[in-house]
């Protein structure tokens, strides 16, 4: 079944999969479950094997398989391309974000980047494959094939094209706010058995997430943490008989930007991620205008490089800010609610070889770069599998009030990922 790329997407967006980012929201826009329904549709529609694994209510992962040519347990290879459901929230927006527009070569809405694009893209080079594997005459979930004949000429001096590998697509929860969905996924392997959707580890994983066409082989990790200030409430009226926390908080948020400002420029950096950094993102304290507050709480977002430990990083900053002039009050840190891990390059130089050459094949360019934001394939590179990041679109575009993404790259990108797995035949 041949993939409208633009109509899929189109569909994609429409289909609200908002990550509520921690925040207590309800509503049937936040979650992931109707993009899971119509991924599952369309799986069936491919006549493709497939299994939900549930992560948190109404969050399942999604995992099809395209059988290769040669088992796995017999040596065939596996590749895995994942691509997260969920966005960001659509606060701030300045379009529409479920009404899919296409314009002056562009899609609009929220996704369209990040990273229901990537997504499409994957899906795409999946059903092309399917399709060239039924014309070809392949069975179903576990079966083989023969290889086709090669064409006439080959077998003098031409390149024989060799088995077809086994294509996991898994499309994954909850990325944006703590990897979980990607977590979860490792499990499907280190427990397969017969007929499981995943039959072993996979070989090599590619991850969508916006790269403008050019292979992620190195990006940063993140540790997060909320930190709270005490003190004790009393009337505005008589703030002498209190405590305020917001003023404590402050002498916290000075130490903080002079760890940004004077610590981190003496860190090592990454030749291909670049510096460190150390961000404060929101500050919460106080019930009213009149009422000296009694607590404060900001939340900390540490960008870890390649060879740091976050743990590690997470306590310097601690004792950074306890030694800190004029913080001579308790501060209290809690655990981190995220541990993303960063992405080195010392293990995944065959797979991004690999896919650098479809690149460079379709679209004449590609180059392998490191970038600062995190992915879902520090964590299944932590579970063994050499892996890289890929996919159509610009970070400058994700997470913004009008995300968009370009539909000659969304093409591109397709065409590169079935070259890609075409190649390893």
């Amino acid at each position: 079944m041949a993939l409208d790329l633009v109509q899929t997407l189109s569909d994609l967006i429409a289909i609200p999969s908002v990550n509520p980012m921690g925040r207590p929201l309800a509503g049937p826009e936040f979650y992931e479950y109707r993009v899971t329904d119509y991924l599952g549709r369309l799986f069936q529609r491919l006549k493709l094997p497939y299994r939900r694994q549930t992560v948190e209510p109404k969050r399942d992962n999604i995992i099809a398989r395209l059988d290769g040519d040669v088992p796995p347990a017999e040596g065939g290879r596996v590749i895995l391309f994942e691509a997260h459901q969920d966005t960001v929230p659509v606060d701030g927006m300045t379009i529409e974000p479920w009404t899919p527009i296409v314009r002056d070569g562009r899609i609009y809405g929220r996704g369209a980047c990040d990273i229901k694009g990537g997504m499409c893209a994957m899906l795409g080079a999946l059903a092309r494959l399917a399709d060239e594997r039924a014309a070809s005459g392949g069975t179903g979930a576990g079966g083989s094939s023969q290889t086709p004949s090669p064409p006439r000429g080959e077998g003098r001096g031409e390149r024989k094209p060799g088995p077809r590998p086994t294509l996991i697509m898994a499309c994954t929860v909850n990325e944006e706010h703590g990897y979980t969905g990607a977590l979860a996924l490792p499990k499907l392997w280190e427990n397969a058995s017969a007929g499981s959707i995943i039959p072993r580890k996979p070989d090599m994983a590619v991850v969508a997430e916006p790269t403008l066409l050019n292979v992620v082989v190195a990006h940063k990790g993140a540790v997060r943490w909320k930190c709270h200030t005490r003190g004790r409430a009393c009337h505005s009226s008589q703030p002498h008989l209190g405590d305020n926390a917001l003023y404590k908080m402050a002498r916290v948020l000075q130490a903080l930007e002079t760890y940004q400002r004077e610590v981190v420029p003496k860190l090592p950096t990454h030749r291909l991620c670049g510096p460190a950094s150390l961000s404060v993102g929101t500050i919460r304290g106080g019930l009213s205008v009149n009422t000296v507050p009694d607590e404060c709480t900001i939340e900390i977002d540490r960008r870890v490089l390649p060879g740091e430990d976050s743990q590690a990083v997470y306590r310097g900053v601690i004792d950074f800010v306890a030694r800190f002039p004029g913080i001579d009050f308790e501060v209290a840190h809690e655990p981190p609610f995220m541990d993303s891990r960063p992405l080195p390059d010392d293990r995944n130089a065959a797979v991004a070889e690999k896919l650098l050459a479809a690149a460079r094949q379709v679209t004449g360019r590609g180059e392998a770069i490191g970038v600062p934001f995190g992915t879902d394939a520090s964590t299944i590179s932590l579970a063994g599998v050499p892996s890289v990041v890929f996919g159509p679109g610009s970070i400058d575009q994700a997470h913004t009030a009008d995300e968009w993404l370009d539909l000659e790259q969304l093409r591109l990108a397709s065409d590169v990922l079935y070259q890609f797995v075409k190649g390893m035949g």
